[in-house]
Parts: structure tokens; C-alpha cells; sequence
């Protein structure tokens, strides 16, 4: 990318520092729920297109603009999440939520805000004439929820005619000024399971006369991550976590009703599109002998977040160009999972970790409610998106090198 742009992007985030700062404590004070994100909706909307962007409004919320020919020309989509988490803000900050049992837990409000500071900047590029081609903005509603609000996105069609995505996340275990890339799978597939076990029940000193639902509940949690580990490749990275069992009230009845439900991780791909149909057959048959029938509800949530090797690229250029080659550090592979990999089913992309730990301090995690980020990251991020939408554009080919 010419460096005279580089520095406009830089120059223009920095003219704008205050007031995105100003944003994001304002997203964070006033946090809205997957699905119900009305006033960030709004907020989103009317500021970049003040910018000069083309404004429209899926249903119910979330934003999607556009900028530069309408045909023509590559074609590159930015995208952040937009909503928050329901979760206690703990934080001793004057920007601290207003609304009780939600939070900004995620970092949503420094994606949103990261990617309104990128729209500044391309807008301003768009001005001058110097933004030969189009990119589009995805402000994404109901990332926190399974199945996602990226997938209603795909399937409204904004995504049409896109060349290229890319995304970005917080890491809060990464000192801000740095950014994390990773070519190839990123995050891991994430689903949701309930298994509901259904017997006759009965009383405890009689247990070979009911369905001992207890024991088989309790077969199920401990027996299906064993069966997977040895019905699926190790090396696809298969994990079963509970998070919910239930199942009686007295000490001495069994009962008739039981639930276990947690979520399934898994790092791969194709391992993913074959373990729904493993896990049915396997609980079925670990509850066979005990007398129960079992009612398994499994619901796919997300594919892992696959980086392409040539989008990578683009991004190691943008952060290079933004914070010099000591900006960037490699990532591994997490566990969590990210709506971001249904957008990759369709076009290649790369979403980036965003450094978030004041160096120094405290390290914090995602989905706590005492999470705090050092907002100096807010630039960062607008920059290295701004970066790779522009790089994309005016330096096509390489996207299509290696990371």
C-alpha cells in the first residue's frame, strides 16, 4: 500500500481519537443484548453515514453500509459484533454499564468502535478519490447466541458479491500495541448439547425394579467424552464440557426425569461435520442397558474461524504498516468459538487478535465482568482494518501469497 495512504488512515484515526474513545464508553455504559442492540443500532448508523457511507438496516438491528461503486472493482467486507453479554459489570470505571446483569464482557463496544474509526478513515480516502473500490461494513447483531446473527446475514444476502472479510477480536492476554495473527484455524467450532433422560423412576432401595436414571445421567457425562476419544481422530481436538446436571430432589427416590447439558468443542473442520451423528449414537447406547431412553437435542453453533493464508497476509502488511514489524506476534488456536467462520464458508478472510492488556498490568479475560481494556487498542484495531481493506484493493496479488 502507498505510504502516503498508510498515513492518511493514521492521521485521520488519530484526528478522531477523542471522539472514538468518547463511543466506546458510551456502547459499554449502554450494552444491548443479541438481537435487541436498538440504540447501538442507531448510534452505528447515523455516525458512519455522516461519514458518507450508504446505509442500510437488516432486521431487527445490526447495520450494513457500503462505499465506493456499487459494481466494479474488488469488494471487501469489514465486520464487528455489536452485542453484549448477560453478565454483571464489576468494573470500577465511571463508564461502568447502567444496565443491570449486562455487559460489554466480550470487548463488542471496542469492535464496534474500532470498526466506526475504519469507516472514518475509508470515508475520508472515498473523499479524496483514493479508495478505488468497495468496501462494506457489517456491524453483526447476536454473536454471543447460537446459531448467530452472521448467518442471518449470509442468508439475507449481504455478503453478495464480497471478495474478501476480515474481523477482528480482543485478546485481553495480549499487551496492546500488538497484534495477534494466526494463518489457518483460529478459533474451534463450538456447539451446544441437552440430553433429556426419561425412565420410571421409583425408590432407591429398588433400584433393579426402575430405570435408574441417576446412575445413566451420570454414565452419560463421564462415558461420551471416553467413547469420542477413541471414535474420532485425536488430533481433531474433540472436547465435551457440562455445564448443567439435574436430576431429583430426595436423597432417596430415583427419578424419573433427568438433563445434562453442556457444549462441544472441536478444532476441526471436517471433524465437525461428523461428530453430531457419533455423539447421537453413542449417548443412545451408553443409557441402552439402564432402562432410560434418552432425548438428545444438539445444536450446531459455529464452524471454527479457518484463516486463509493469502487474507493473513494482507492483514501481517496492515499491521506492519501500522505499528512496524515489532507489532506482531503469533496466536495459537482457542477453544472459543466465533460466528466469524460462517462468513469464511463463503469468501476467504482472517480475523486478527487485538491486543488489549495495558503492558504491565493486569491480565483479564473474556465473558468476566470485570473485564478492562486499555483503549489505545481502539486505533490500533481502525488502523489495521482500514489497512487491510485498502491493501486488499490497491495490492490484490497478495492475497494470494502465504502467510
Amino acid at each position: 500500500m502507498p505510504d502516503h495512504l498508510s498515513s492518511l488512515i493514521a492521521d485521520v484515526v488519530t484526528k478522531y481519537a477523542g471522539e472514538l474513545v468518547d463511543l466506546r464508553r458510551d456502547l459499554h455504559a449502554h450494552p444491548e443484548l443479541s438481537w435487541a442492540e436498538s440504540r447501538t443500532t442507531d448510534l452505528v448508523a447515523q455516525r458512519v453515514e455522516a461519514a458518507g457511507w450508504r446505509v442500510t438496516l437488516p432486521s431487527p438491528t445490526g447495520v450494513v453500509a457500503d462505499i465506493g461503486p456499487a459494481e466494479g472493482g474488488p469488494a471487501i467486507a469489514l465486520r464487528a459484533d455489536i452485542d453484549a453479554l448477560p453478565v454483571q459489570d464489576v468494573s470500577d470505571v465511571p463508564w461502568q454499564s447502567t444496565v443491570p446483569g449486562v455487559a460489554h464482557a466480550c470487548g463488542h463496544d471496542v469492535h464496534t468502535t474500532s470498526l466506526v474509526g475504519a469507516a472514518l478513515a475509508l470515508g475520508e480516502l472515498h473523499e479524496r478519490g483514493e479508495l478505488p473500490g468497495r468496501v462494506r461494513l457489517l456491524f453483526q447483531p447476536a454473536e454471543e447466541v447460537m446459531p448467530g446473527g452472521a448467518r442471518q446475514l449470509v442468508a439475507d444476502g449481504h455478503l453478495e458479491g464480497i471478495d474478501r472479510i476480515f474481523a477482528l477480536h480482543c485478546d485481553p492476554n495480549v499487551d496492546v500495541g500488538r497484534v495477534g495473527l494466526r494463518s489457518g484455524a483460529l478459533t474451534s467450532a463450538a456447539d451446544k448439547i441437552e440430553v433429556h433422560l426419561e425412565g420410571t423412576g421409583g425408590h432407591t432401595s429398588r433400584p433393579h425394579l426402575t430405570g435408574d436414571l441417576t446412575f445413566a445421567l451420570a454414565k452419560v457425562t463421564s462415558e461420551l467424552p471416553a467413547v469420542l476419544s477413541r471414535r474420532m481422530d485425536p488430533r481433531a481436538g474433540v472436547s465435551v464440557v457440562w455445564g448443567v446436571v439435574r436430576a431429583g430432589s430426595a436423597p432417596n427416590v430415583i427419578p424419573d426425569r433427568g438433563l445434562v447439558a453442556g457444549t462441544v468443542r472441536i478444532l476441526d473442520a471436517v471433524a465437525w461435520s461428523e461428530c453430531e451423528a457419533i455423539i447421537r449414537e453413542a449417548i443412545h447406547d451408553i443409557v441402552r442397558p439402564y432402562g432410560v431412553t434418552a432425548t438428545v437435542n444438539y445444536l450446531q453453533g459455529v464452524p471454527p474461524v479457518v484463516n486463509d493464508a493469502g487474507s493473513n497476509a494482507i492483514l501481517a502488511a496492515a499491521v506492519r504498516e501500522a505499528l512496524g514489524t515489532a507489532g506482531q506476534t503469533a496466536v495459537p488456536q482457542s477453544l472459543g468459538g466465533e460466528d466469524f467462520g460462517w462468513y469464511l464458508e463463503h469468501v476467504p478472510g482472517a480475523m486478527f487478535r487485538l491486543g488489549t492488556r495495558t503492558p504491565g498490568g493486569a491480565t483479564y479475560d473474556l465473558h468476566q465482568g470485570n473485564l478492562q481494556v486499555d483503549e489505545r487498542a481502539i486505533g490500533i484495531g481502525a488502523r489495521v482494518l482500514a489497512g487491510a481493506a485498502l491493501g486488499s484493493i490497491v495490492s490484490p496479488g497478495l492475497g494470494s501469497g502465504s502467510a
